[in-house]
C-alpha cells in the first residue's frame, strides 16, 4: 500500500467508474478491481474485520450478490456465521421475504426463517448505499426473525442519492469506507 494513502483512499483509488452503465447518465462504481488484487482485497477485508473484531457479532448478512463476496470473507475473519440475503426464488428452505421499490419497478429478497435467531446481533454487509432499497429490506428481514441489526456496512456510498440519510433515519447506523459525489 502506498504509505500516503489512507486505506479509504488506497481502497476509493482501486474502484473503477464505468460511464453510463447500466443506463445513460449513470457512474457506476465498479468494485472487481479490488477484488482481483490480492493486496487490496487484504486492505478491504480488514476494514471491516477491525471495526468489528471486539463487537463480537453473531453472524454477518451479506446481500445478493457482491455482499455475498465481502461478508462471507468477515464472517471467515471473525469466526462467526455467514447468513445470505438473495433474490426471490434462489432459497431452498422455507423463507421470509421483503419487497421494495426501485427506480423502475420493484423487487424481493429473502432469507431462511432459521437463518438468525431472535436476540442474534448481525451486521449487514454490501458493496454500495445508493437508494438504500435492499439494505432497507435486509434490515427489516433480519429484524422480523428478532435479529438485531447493530450496524450496516458498505465499500461505498452514493450520498447524493438518498440512501444513507433514509437508513439512518430508520434508526440503522452505517458505516462506509469511500463516498462518491454523483449516481
Amino acid at each position: 500500500m502506498n504509505d500516503a494513502l489512507s486505506p479509504a483512499d488506497y481502497i476509493r483509488s482501486h474502484i473503477r467508474t464505468v460511464p453510463h452503465w447500466p443506463a445513460p447518465g449513470v457512474m457506476f462504481r465498479d468494485i472487481t478491481p479490488l477484488l482481483a488484487n490480492p493486496r487490496v482485497f487484504r486492505v478491504l477485508i480488514d476494514q471491516f474485520v477491525h471495526r468489528y473484531f471486539d463487537v463480537k457479532p453473531a453472524a454477518i448478512a451479506g446481500l445478493d450478490a457482491r455482499g455475498f463476496i465481502i461478508g462471507s470473507v468477515v464472517a471467515y475473519e471473525l469466526n462467526v456465521g455467514f447468513v445470505p440475503i438473495r433474490k426471490k426464488g434462489k432459497l431452498p428452505f422455507t423463507t421470509v421475504e421483503e419487497t421494495y421499490e426501485l427506480e423502475y419497478g420493484s423487487a424481493t429478497v429473502e432469507m431462511h426463517t432459521d437463518a438468525v435467531k431472535p436476540g442474534d446481533r448481525v451486521v449487514l454487509i454490501d458493496d454500495l448505499i445508493a437508494t438504500g432499497g435492499t439494505m432497507m429490506a435486509g434490515k427489516k428481514l433480519l429484524e422480523r426473525l428478532g435479529a438485531e441489526v447493530i450496524e450496516g456496512a458498505a465499500i461505498v456510498d452514493l450520498p447524493e442519492l438518498g440512501g444513507s440519510n433514509k437508513l439512518r433515519d430508520a434508526g440503522l447506523p452505517l458505516f462506509t469506507l469511500v463516498n462518491f459525489a454523483g449516481h
